[in-house]
C-alpha cells in the first residue's frame, strides 16, 4: 500500500444467519411485558374478549409495520437500520434526531428497564444489600425529570449494571458469542411460555366460562369503552415494542436482502401467536375481573402483581412464584443481550456518517465488533440505572417513538417515489394499503397520547406532560447535530 493511500476502515462481518436473525427479532420483543402488563390491562378493560381484541389489533398493527419496514430493510442492508432509512428518505437531520433519541433514552432506557426487571426477579430468591436511610434519601432534583437517587436500592442497581457489563463484554468478543446466547435464550423463553400454556389447559382447574364473563357494559355509550380500549392498548404496544430492532443489525446478517425481510416477518408471526396463546391461558385460569382487582389491590400497597405467578401457583402450588421468577429472568436475559447488541450498531452508523463521536465508528481488529459503541452504550445505560430515572425518561419518549414509527412506514411510500428503480428484493404485501393503515393508526395513537397526557396534567393526575417533554428531550440533541454537521462540512471542503 502506498504511504499516501488512505487506510480503509475495518468493516463488520456478516456472520448472523437466518435462524439467529429470527432469534434476535423475537428475543428483542418477548421480554418482561407479557408477564407485567396483563394485570394492568385487565384493570383497565374488564372484558376477556375485548382484551384479546387489544392484543390482536396491536399485533396486526405491529405486523403491518414490520411488513412495511421489511421492504426497506432489503433495499439498504447496512448497519444502523432505521437510522440509515431515515437518512435516505428524509435527509441526515431526521436520521440524526432518530439516532440521538435511540442513544439518549429509547434503547438505553429500554435496556436499563429490562435489565432491572431481571435483577428484580433475581431478588425473589435473596435480598440485595442496601445502604442506610441517610444514603438512600440523598437526591438530586432535575426539573421535569424528577429526583435522581443514585444510592437507593444500590444492590439491585449494582446487579443490573453487572448484567449489562457482562453481556456487553460477551458481545464485544464477537457476534457469534452474542448470536449463540440469543438463539439459546430465545428458544428457552418460547419453550417456557408454551409449556405454561399447555399445562394450564391440560392440568389447570380453569373454566371456559371465563372467556365470556365481562364487567364491561355499553349503557354509558361506546366512548368510555373505546377510551379504555386505547389505554389498554398501550400495555400491548409496550409488550410488542422492539419489533424494529433487527434492522440495526443488517450489516452483519448473511444474505440480508432476503434474510432480513424473512426474519422480521417470521418473528412477528411467532411473537404475536405466543402472546395470544399465553393470554388465553391466563383467561382460562383466572377471570379477568379477578386479575384486575388483584392488580389494583397490589398497587395500593406498593407491591407488584403478575398474572403469570397466579397461574403457575395454581398449577404448582408454592413453587409457582419461583418458576415464574426464573422464566422472567430467562426472558429478560435474552432480551437485554439482543437489544444492547443491536442498538450499538446505530451509534456506530452515526459515527461512520460523521454525525456522532468519531471513536464510535471503530471496529475491533480481531473481534470485528463495534467495541467503542458497545462500551459507550453500557456506560450511559449504567448512568441511567444509577439515576433511577430510566422509567420516567422512557415514558417521555414512547410518544416520540410512535412518531418515528409512523415516519418509518411513510418512508416506504417516499422511497417508492424517490427511488422507483432501486432494487427491492421484497415488496410490502398489500401496498399501499398496509403502510397507509399503519400510518393512520400511529397518527391516531400519537394524537390520543398527547390528548391523554394533557388531560392528565390539567386534571392534576400527572405532574408532567410526558409527550411534550419527550419532544424537548429529542430537540436537546439539535446542537450536537449542528456541531457535527459543521465539522463534517469543513472536512469536505
Amino acid at each position: 500500500m502506498n504511504s499516501g493511500e488512505k487506510k480503509q476502515p475495518l468493516e463488520l462481518l456478516r456472520e448472523v444467519g437466518l435462524l439467529a436473525a429470527i432469534a434476535f427479532a423475537i428475543g428483542s420483543v418477548i421480554g418482561s411485558g407479557i408477564f407485567k402488563k396483563p394485570g394492568l390491562m385487565a384493570s383497565q378493560l374488564e372484558s376477556p374478549l375485548l382484551l384479546l381484541l387489544v392484543w390482536v389489533v396491536a399485533g396486526l398493527m405491529t405486523l403491518f409495520g414490520t411488513l412495511s419496514i421489511a421492504e426497506i430493510s432489503g433495499m439498504f442492508p447496512q448497519a444502523g437500520g432505521q437510522y440509515i432509512y431515515f437518512n435516505k428518505s428524509y435527509g441526515d437531520f431526521y436520521g440524526y434526531l432518530y439516532g440521538w433519541a435511540v442513544f439518549i433514552v429509547i434503547q438505553t432506557g429500554s435496556i436499563a428497564s429490562i435489565a432491572y426487571v431481571f435483577s428484580d426477579s433475581l431478588g425473589y430468591f435473596f435480598t440485595f444489600p442496601r445502604l442506610g436511610p441517610a444514603w438512600e434519601s440523598f437526591a438530586l432534583h432535575i426539573p421535569w425529570v424528577g429526583a435522581i437517587t443514585p444510592f437507593k436500592f444500590i444492590g439491585l442497581k449494582g446487579c443490573t449494571i453487572l448484567l449489562i457489563l457482562f453481556l456487553t463484554a460477551v458481545n464485544y468478543l464477537g457476534v457469534r458469542f452474542g448470536s449463540a446466547i440469543q438463539v439459546i435464550f430465545t428458544g428457552l423463553k418460547i419453550g417456557v411460555i408454551l409449556a405454561l400454556v399447555v399445562l394450564a389447559f391440560a392440568i389447570g382447574h380453569g373454566s371456559l366460562a371465563n372467556f365470556t364473563q365481562s364487567a364491561v357494559n355499553f349503557s354509558g355509550g361506546y366512548a368510555p369503552v373505546f377510551l379504555a380500549f386505547i389505554i389498554a392498548m398501550s400495555g400491548a404496544f409496550w409488550a410488542y415494542d422492539g419489533w424494529i430492532n433487527l434492522t440495526y443489525l443488517a450489516g452483519e446478517i448473511k444474505n440480508p436482502q432476503k434474510n432480513m425481510p424473512r426474519a422480521m416477518i417470521i418473528a412477528a408471526v411467532v411473537f404475536i401467536s405466543v402472546y395470544l396463546l399465553i393470554n388465553l391461558a391466563y383467561f382460562y385460569i383466572i377471570p379477568v375481573q379477578e386479575m384486575g382487582s388483584k392488580y389494583l389491590a397490589a398497587e395500593s400497597t406498593g407491591q407488584s402483581y403478575l398474572v403469570a405467578t397466579d397461574v403457575a401457583s395454581s398449577l404448582f402450588g408454592g413453587w409457582g412464584g419461583s418458576l415464574i421468577a426464573v422464566a422472567i429472568m430467562i426472558s429478560t436475559f435474552g432480551t437485554v443481550n439482543g437489544t444492547l447488541m443491536m442498538s450499538a450498531r446505530v451509534y456506530y452508523a452515526m459515527a461512520r456518517e460523521k454525525l456522532f463521536f468519531r471513536k464510535l465508528q471503530h471496529v475491533h481488529p480481531r473481534f470485528r465488533t463495534p467495541g467503542p459503541s458497545l462500551i459507550v452504550q453500557a456506560a450511559w445505560t449504567s448512568i441511567l440505572i444509577l439515576s433511577g430515572t430510566f422509567d420516567q425518561l422512557t415514558d417521555m419518549l414512547i410518544f416520540v417513538s410512535w412518531i418515528f414509527y409512523a415516519a418509518a412506514a411513510l418512508s416506504v411510500i417516499v422511497l417508492r417515489r424517490k427511488m422507483p428503480d432501486h432494487e427491492r428484493p421484497y415488496r410490502v404485501w398489500g401496498y399501499p394499503l398496509v403502510p397507509v393503515l399503519f400510518i393512520i393508526f400511529a397518527a391516531v395513537y400519537v394524537v390520543f397520547t398527547l390528548y391523554s397526557d394533557i388531560a392528565n396534567f390539567t386534571s392534576g393526575r400527572a405532574p408532567l406532560i410526558n409527550s411534550l417533554l419527550g419532544l424537548l428531550l429529542v430537540a436537546a440533541g439539535i446542537p450536537g447535530y449542528l456541531f457535527w454537521k459543521r465539522k463534517k462540512n469543513k472536512e469536505a471542503t
